[in-house]
């Protein structure tokens, strides 16, 4: 695929992948590499605009991380952001020198807003500041284009190298006019082309799955959760009959769950889906568990027991399917980065299973771009924004012993709530709402009689 890219260079900072989605949002593509990342690699990427992102360290401490200085002479766009300006200042003859206030919160950015980074902003807007260091002295051909009370090389310029500098986060909500911001430099002094869109990516992946794959075989894992269900339709798109997809039951699935994923992908789509009903199995293997650590290796170990047997049956195969996602590959992690989660599908893996190659479709997407890709793939909106759910599924929202008893009344109450949030409207505003079954009693009044029931908690998490 002929892709225009922007590389982001990752120093640490708390919102590194919010940027990477900010400019995905505006239709760029971008990868999100650690800051050492070897030049000859970003070379190979042939990016149009590099990025600095926001990190915690001081940059005139001796251990503090930076790029290679051979970036700045490219002759690429470079945007810095809060540490990410700062390294440029410091980098390029300037000087930073710690703030005589720190500012963390909401300021005012007075703007030049005859400069094309800030083209349609506001003069005055609010921005997120979030630093104990600022760049005092600018270094040779830079001048300030933004400020605020208290910062006044708020927004850096230098237009001849095409090297710009903001001390504020363009990324977070909190910045009003930030995606405006961001937009303006892939645009105005990028030249992106905005075309990074998911019709164009189905429709040219697909072409590729045709090519690569011809008439061989396909084997895909399918959990019924949005990552699978996606990457399964893509496949289908591209080799039909050729995709068996193996949906292991274990009995831990919300209301009518199981259901849904076979009347879509079996009586509708027409995809050779295996249904494997496995419920009282992972129920005696769970017989008696009460730590939720041991519950989770428990049913993960018997998912690959049970997709090892229905994979024998079939034969072999030449591809095997995972629906990783950019995030799985990012906190896996970049480079010399700190591992936030080992990569969760190829850990699992089944070891006796012969296959050519691992396809991971989704590889490059974020969540919100695979929901995007799911409604090009003409999957229905209920199962493309369906909720977040654990592989381990309701087993870590029972507390304590799990039983058949316990599941379904956690699935009727989870079924509720869900039902009750959508009727308010608020079903797209939260971001994960759900239903858990504590280990705890409590008296209540039901009709006209005293109770002693189990106790619910419901919790909903916002941005």
């Amino acid at each position: 695929m002929n892709i225009q890219t922007v590389v982001i260079l990752d120093f640490g900072g708390q919102y590194n992948q919010l940027i990477a989605r900010r400019i995905r949002e505006c239709n760029v593509y971008c990868e999100l590499l650690h800051y050492d990342t070897d030049i000859d690699k970003i070379k190979s990427l042939n990016p149009i605009g590099i990025v600095f992102t926001g990190g915690p360290d001081s940059v005139f401490e001796d251990n503090a991380p930076k790029p290679d200085e051979r970036i700045y002479k490219m002759g690429i766009p470079v945007l810095g952001i809060c540490y990410g300006e700062q390294l440029i200042v410091h980098q390029l003859g300037g000087k930073v020198m710690r703030a005589s206030k720190s500012e963390y919160g909401n300021a005012i950015l007075t703007a030049d807003n005859s400069h094309r980074l800030f083209e349609g902003v506001s003069n005055t807007s609010e921005c997120w500041m979030s630093h104990n260091n600022q760049a005092e002295i600018l270094p040779k051909g830079f001048v300030a284009i933004g400020h605020t009370d208290t910062c006044a090389n708020a927004a850096i310029a230098n237009d001849e190298q095409k090297i710009y500098g903001v001390q504020f986060h363009p990324e977070v909500n909190h910045t009003k006019e930030g995606t405006q911001i961001l937009k303006n430099f892939l645009i105005n002094i990028c030249g992106a082309r905005a075309d990074w869109k998911m019709s164009k990516y189905a429709q040219e992946y697909t072409d590729r799955l045709k090519n690569k794959i011809g008439d061989q075989k396909v084997l895909c894992a399918l959990s019924g959760g949005v990552d699978s269900s996606v990457a399964a339709m893509l496949l289908s798109g591209a080799v039909g009959n050729n995709l068996t997809c193996i949906f292991v039951d274990h009995g831990l699935l919300r209301k009518n769950e199981g259901d849904e994923v076979e009347e879509f992908f079996k009586n509708k789509h027409h995809i050779n889906l295996i249904r494997v009903n496995a419920q009282d199995r992972f129920l005696n293997k769970l017989k008696g568990v009460t730590d939720p650590e041991t519950k989770r290796k428990i049913i993960g170990e018997e998912f690959i027991r049970v997709f090892e047997e229905q994979a024998d049956n079939i034969g072999e195969v030449d591809y095997l399917v995972q629906g990783t996602i950019y995030p799985d590959v990012i906190e896996s992690g970049l480079g010399k980065s700190a591992v936030i989660k080992s990569h969760h599908n190829v850990g699992g893996l089944p070891k006796n299973i012969k296959f050519k190659e691992i396809i991971e479709p989704l590889r490059s997407l974020f969540k919100d771009e695979v929901r995007k890709l799911g409604l090009e793939l003409g999957m229905p909106e209920n199962l493309v924004f369906r909720q977040p759910f654990p592989g381990p599924g309701l087993a870590v929202r029972v507390i304590g012993e799990i039983t058949k008893s316990k599941l379904d009344v956690l699935r009727e109450a989870d079924a509720i709530f869900r039902e009750e949030v959508a009727l308010a409207g608020l079903d797209k505003s939260i971001n994960q709402y759900f239903a858990i079954l504590t280990d705890m009693r409590s008296v209540g009044v039901m009709g006209d009689e005293r109770t002693y029931e189990n106790t619910l908690a419901l919790r909903a998490v916002y941005h």
